[in-house]
């Protein structure tokens, strides 16, 4: 009994400090328990309780009021649509569009028209197209009769009759037609307008499309209603969507019933009498300043808040007015974004301040994003050294360069505006003018943008004339601005492509791999992909091709996959050469080829796959873009596996290899644009066609062509290990870099390293 006792106390002491614990849980438990019994009861009471319902809220329907949703809410009311395919008909893909705002309707934001005429065409309209247009998304120019030469870089539509109501109707009518259903907002200016670009798209972001809106400058009629207003043309007017499709179907009656000499002022009639919507200056918070220029005004004197405010200033009588007048608004508003970047920094500093981390906390400069911190050795970002003549971080690898181009602009202009910066902190004391760089550090940081650091040797005067030599340490940094979207061209993955692949003697054993994974990956998923083959014969074997053809064995393989695949032909043509230089034997297949054919120039080595064909088609772009892969080059399995079991899983795709940036043999480009640059490059070199050999397609397309060059590592290109021949009779640097692919694609450093390491273990056994 007593050593019960003593261990039933023993428990209980284990156990005390876990009571209040154990305790609050049931308590709360019970509680719980009676609530929920309470509240179930009095929900009962209440749902069974006799007498008239309540009436609902003033303004709420009674489904709406009962919980129920109402006649209109159907659409929200969440269902499960089952999926059912009649088994009886054959199945079809669903083409879909690429991008989810056309499916879902999403429009563009602003469509600008310019009217013009053919006596201001290549002058007012030049003017505003090289001052405001780009700022502009979409900008089309409209003029009844057009020159024989339309200037550079605009797009013109005319309408065939200089009348300025019939190019008023035509223009609506054009506008309604090509973009009516493509844009929310419409704005309609004069070529004697000049409009601030910006602060019309700022003003368009704030108004709602909701709204039938005719927005501009508001004019009364001459003798009419003194309640009607219409917008003034000369200063330019916006139109919403809505009321464009609902104007478009009295377009013909306005045309045939309205009398009045000013396009402005029968558009604003038009308006007015069949939708019944006014001119406003004002309209839902917003406002049209507007501002008239007075004869031989300089641009540079006004200072008027007025003018300073204005979205449109008229009229503007010639082409140096619009520069003048361009330049004056671009300092204004280069005024305003420095003025509001003061502001920000001294709210950031206030608000840092009471942080935790205090004014310490504060990066330089302030509001930019603070330097990146490496986490490892591998992640630290090197600095580039330079002085004013030469880089020691040259692209090509080189220890030395000479500093030119890009890059000798760049340091020119990081030196002055250090100096420029040091004059404004200490003027009028001191005077700093340069006398030489002595070091120059560069590096990117991809959170903030270009980083420099300057040493430099500086001569001081001061305001009595005294002068003193000094080396001073500078730190600047040019961030990266604001990341814009640029505008492509609509590209289709449904385009065919035509695949083009040289081969010689030396890439028999390798042909086979080609064709086997040219049918498994497009043959037998029906891809939209055609192949031709060049065989490329050596002197020597094409005088013996009766009695022995090398590439016998090739065609007979094409053979067998002809007559497992009825559908498909593959074509090939023989070519005689000593020298394979890429370009003549491109200039081949060009001429067997329609202009529009999409080429992807390949290599014996390449696996064909639908993923890379597939970008392939949407990185290269008719008349823009050519596209320069940069394969997956595996290195040499007996210098990293050293005999043991190559490893075959997922996660080790990509690894054991590298990107090889010195082969240039994949291509992708339409033949249209290859034969535009090849025209021009005939035209250079005359007829020294060994000069041909020193150049590869990359480089035609490089000098000769002005289209976007994209080149970019592509992990759909895998390549197996090969040592590569290397064509002696090429140019130097095409077989330099022929040379430095063999060797770079031999191991990475550590193998290397390793394979070295035990070759010594091995000799010095």
């Amino acid at each position: 009994a007593v050593a019960a006792a003593m261990r039933l106390g023993a428990v209980l002491g284990a156990l005390r400090p876990a009571l209040p614990l154990l305790l609050g849980l049931s308590l709360g438990c019970s509680l719980s328990l009676l609530r929920a019994s309470w509240s179930h009861g009095a929900a009962e009471e209440r749902c069974l309780a006799p007498g008239p319902p309540a009436p609902p809220a003033r303004g709420v329907p009674p489904e709406a009021a009962e919980g129920r949703p109402g006649p209109g809410h159907e659409d929200f009311r969440p269902r499960i649509v089952p999926y059912y395919r009649d088994p009886n008909k054959p199945y079809k893909k669903v083409l879909r569009t690429r991008y989810i705002q056309t499916e879902l309707g999403f429009h563009e934001r602003l469509f600008v028209a310019v009217l013009t005429s053919k006596a201001t065409l290549n002058t007012l309209a030049v003017a505003v197209n090289k001052t405001v247009a780009h700022h502009f998304p979409r900008l089309l120019y409209f003029t009844g009769l057009r020159s024989a030469k339309v200037p550079h870089g605009m797009v013109l539509v005319a309408h065939g009759d200089e009348r300025p109501i019939w190019l008023m109707y035509e223009t609506m009518n054009y506008i309604h037609q090509h973009f009516g259903s493509d844009y929310d907002w419409f704005y309609i200016m004069q070529d004697d307008t000049y409009a601030q670009a910006e602060q019309v798209k700022a003003l368009v972001t704030h108004l709602s499309i909701n709204q039938d809106v005719y927005l501009g400058r508001a004019e009364e009629f001459i003798g009419g209603d003194e309640q009607a207003r219409y917008c003034h043309g000369g200063f330019g007017y916006l139109l919403s969507r809505s009321l464009l499709l609902k104007l478009h179907p009295h377009l013909d009656s306005c045309r045939n019933e309205i009398l009045s000499v000013r396009p402005d002022e029968w558009l604003g009639r038009c308006i007015i009498d069949f939708l019944g919507i006014t001119c406003v200056s004002q309209l839902q918070g917003q406002h049209y300043h507007t501002y008239e220029l007075a004869k031989n005004t300089e641009p540079e004197k006004e200072e008027e808040e007025d003018f300073q405010a204005a979205l449109a200033v008229h009229p503007v009588s010639d082409m140096t007015l619009m520069y003048r007048l361009h330049k004056q608004f671009s300092r204004i508003q280069l005024d305003r974004v420095y003025q509001e970047i003061q502001d920000l920094q001294m709210q950031i500093r206030n608000l840092t301040a009471l942080t935790p981390a205090g004014e310490a906390g504060v990066t330089w400069p302030v509001g930019i994003n603070a330097p990146f911190l490496p986490k490892s050795r591998f992640e630290v970002i090197s600095w580039d050294y330079f002085t004013e003549q030469h880089l020691f971080s040259c692209p090509d690898g080189s220890p030395k360069c000479e500093l030119s181009g890009a890059s000798k602009a760049d340091v020119s202009e990081i030196i002055e505006s250090a100096v420029e910066q040091l004059n404004r902190l200490y003027q009028p004391l001191l005077r700093f003018s340069k006398r030489q760089l002595l070091n120059g550090y560069r590096r990117f940081d991809p959170t903030r943008g270009m980083e420099y650091t300057l040493d430099l040797l500086l001569e001081a005067a001061t305001q009595k004339g005294h002068s003193h030599v000094l080396a001073k340490r500078v730190s600047l940094v040019r961030p990266l601005s604001k990341v814009e979207i640029i505008p492509m061209p609509y590209v289709t993955e449904a385009t065919r492509v035509q695949l083009v692949l040289p081969l010689t003697v030396q890439d028999l054993d390798f042909v086979a791999n080609f064709l086997d994974m040219f049918a498994m990956n497009t043959l037998d998923t029906h891809d939209n992909a055609l192949l031709t083959l060049l065989f490329i014969y050596h002197p020597y074997d094409a005088q013996r091709v009766g009695q022995v053809d090398v590439f016998a064995g090739v065609k007979a393989m094409v053979g067998e996959l002809e007559k497992r695949y009825a559908e498909v032909k593959i074509p090939w043509i023989s070519v005689k050469t000593e020298v394979p230089s890429q370009v003549k034997l491109m200039d081949i297949v060009s001429k067997k080829h329609p202009v529009d054919t999409l080429f992807f120039l390949a290599s014996v080595w390449t696996e064909i796959n639908m993923e890379f064909l597939n970008r392939c088609r949407m990185n290269t772009i008719s008349n823009w873009q050519v596209f320069f892969p940069v394969h997956f080059q595996e290195f040499n399995p007996a210098l990293v596996y050293r005999g043991e079991q190559t490893a075959s899983s997922n996660t080790d795709f990509l690894r054991d290899g590298h990107f090889d940036r010195h082969s240039f043999a994949e291509a992708c480009f339409y033949n249209s644009d290859y034969m535009t640059a090849r025209t021009k490059l005939a035209a250079d070199i005359l007829d020294r066609d060994e000069v041909l050999e020193s150049m590869e397609v990359f480089d035609v397309f490089l000098h000769y062509s002005g289209l976007h060059l994209f080149r970019a590592v592509e992990p759909g290109l895998v390549q197996k290990y090969t040592l590569r021949s290397c064509n002696p009779r090429l140019s130097e640097e095409l077989y330099h870099r022929c040379v430095l692919s063999n060797l770079e694609g031999l191991a990475s450093r550590s193998h290397l390293a390793m394979a070295l390491f035990e070759q010594e273990q091995a000799n010095s056994t």
